[in-house]
């Protein structure tokens, strides 16, 4: 089949795509920003179209002799009118996927009864509808809580088990959800384009435990071989509040965190398991809870997640281009800018630049990076705790901490531009090159400020640039030339 798949830049959509391919399926990867895809190892193997699901006229094209197109978008709750925005970005794609013939459509939706919904689960739930009132064949996945390496799901999980051993939690961490393998999420999704029959209607997706939200923190700590969680729920803290703290405390930000808590206070259990008479289960059974955590777990330790919630854009985020023009005339353009030159190959500086972020840090004041990272996450951003997809190696589009990569050219250039809340658009620019026959290490911050809290922003804080960018060419000079020091030694 001819597949277009659209959110591949996203966690699904990003591990949905090789599963394709393995499966021998064609695969088009319809994306407002197809770039980010470049980096993908499986890039070369996939067709690129440009679009925005709610644009007809590019849509149009992108479905364009297509078999099967998966639906994988959801605004995730961001701002007032998402609600809005879903259901015309999906009316929009149903009429498209009429006209351009499409066999049948998959959207992955959430888990959850029929009344008093969250405003992202009705969002969800209705963009279900759409599909499945469309002239075009739909099946609707509704699905709970996604376990796998990388998921916001499994984030969430996993740190508030890891980092509050005893516990007063909301009401919310009572109710009964289904818990479901991302291995068994992607078994689906990939199994719906070689179903012959047409078949338009919904199917409950889970696994085989029923758990409430505490269950599954203590089952977490013991897979990870954590003591006992002491968990203690009290009636105060309501969605929002919940997702302040669990913005707090884990890596997810309280605006993701929102429309996830939120879901949580319905019970999400599977009603039927009709899909097994069209995709019979595997001889092994559904992958239980405790498996799920621990494949997960194992995937986290080799530095082998193919994909991290994170890999979707930030709600709320800048998106625009760096303006490449020293002299851009856009408006006012602040810029911080050092050399240092180093004592180590190229290679030796590049593996340093390609690495920074995460758990090796920034190479000048930690502290300082941290303070930073606290008040982006009180001010409702993605903060610090973010950290990196892989620890050596960077792809665009990956986030890293509260930057994103925007460009990567091997050994010479790695941009990354803030997501952390800021009264204007930031980038930070890290490159290598050869001056006079040595490595030279680049460094440059830009700052285009918004109206006048922009460069009352970049004025306050430029007293702290000297402190902060100032000592990172001299700490990553020192790292690249001890690398290249112990990898000489190594040598003899």
């Amino acid at each position: 089949m001819r597949c277009l798949v659209t959110g591949a830049t996203g966690y699904i959509g990003g591990r949905l795509v090789p599963e394709l391919l393995a499966a021998g399926h064609d695969v088009r990867c319809m994306a407002r920003e197809p770039g980010r895809l470049r980096d993908q190892p499986w890039a070369e193997r996939v067709e690129t179209a440009r679009a925005d699901a709610a644009d007809a006229e590019a849509t149009r094209a992108a479905l364009d002799g297509v078999d099967v197109a998966y639906y994988l978008i959801h605004t995730m709750g961001a701002g007032r009118d998402f609600a809005a925005a879903d259901r015309r970005a999906a009316e929009t794609f149903a009429a498209c996927a009429e006209r351009a013939g499409v066999r049948r459509i998959v959207y992955l939706g959430g888990l959850a009864p029929d009344e008093d919904l969250s405003p992202h689960m009705s969002s969800r739930t209705e963009v279900g509808e759409i599909f499945l009132r469309s002239g075009v064949p739909a099946v609707v996945l509704r699905a709970a809580v996604i376990i796998g390496s990388g998921s916001a799901s499994f984030e969430m999980l996993r740190h508030l088990t890891e980092r509050l051993p005893v516990m007063t939690t909301p009401r919310w961490v009572r109710t009964r959800t289904q818990p479901v393998a991302i291995r068994d999420v992607l078994r689906y999704l990939v199994g719906w384009a070689g179903v012959a029959e047409e078949v338009n209607r919904s199917f409950d997706v889970g696994g085989p435990d029923v758990l409430s939200y505490a269950g599954m923190m203590r089952g977490y700590a013991e897979v990870a071989g954590l003591p006992r969680r002491v968990i203690i729920p009290v009636p105060l803290l309501s969605p929002a509040l919940s997702s302040h703290w669990v913005g707090l405390v884990t890596p997810v930000p309280a605006a993701l965190a929102r429309p996830l808590v939120e879901s949580l206070r319905n019970e999400a259990v599977c009603r039927e398991h009709d899909i097994a008479a069209y995709l019979p289960d595997p001889l092994q059974g559904l992958v239980p809870f405790r498996e799920a955590v621990a494949l997960a777990l194992r995937r986290i330790r080799e530095a082998e997640v193919a994909t991290r919630w994170s890999s979707a854009s930030t709600p709320g985020a800048p998106s625009d281009p760096l303006p490449t023009d020293p002299d851009w005339a856009g408006g006012t353009l602040y810029t911080d800018r050092r050399a240092r030159r180093v004592d180590a190959p190229p290679q030796a500086l590049w593996e340093v630049i390609e690495s920074i972020g995460g758990e090796n840090g920034w190479y000048s004041l930690p502290a300082a990076w941290r303070l930073r990272g606290l008040m982006d996450r009180l001010a409702g951003g993605v903060g610090l705790r973010r950290g990196r997809r892989d620890p050596r190696r960077l792809r665009v589009g990956d986030a890293v901490d509260f930057w994103r990569v925007e460009e990567v050219e091997p050994g010479r250039l790695l941009r990354l531009r803030a997501e952390m809340r800021l009264p204007g658009l930031a980038w930070l620019e890290l490159s290598v090159h050869r001056s006079g026959g040595r490595t030279v290490y680049g460094q440059r911050a830009l700052f285009h400020p918004h109206g006048l809290a922009g460069h009352l922003y970049w004025w306050a804080v430029s007293p702290f640039h000297s402190l902060i960018f100032g000592r990172m060419p001299r700490n990553v000079a020192g790292a690249a030339e001890r690398g290249a020091r112990r990898r000489a030694l190594s040598k003899k």
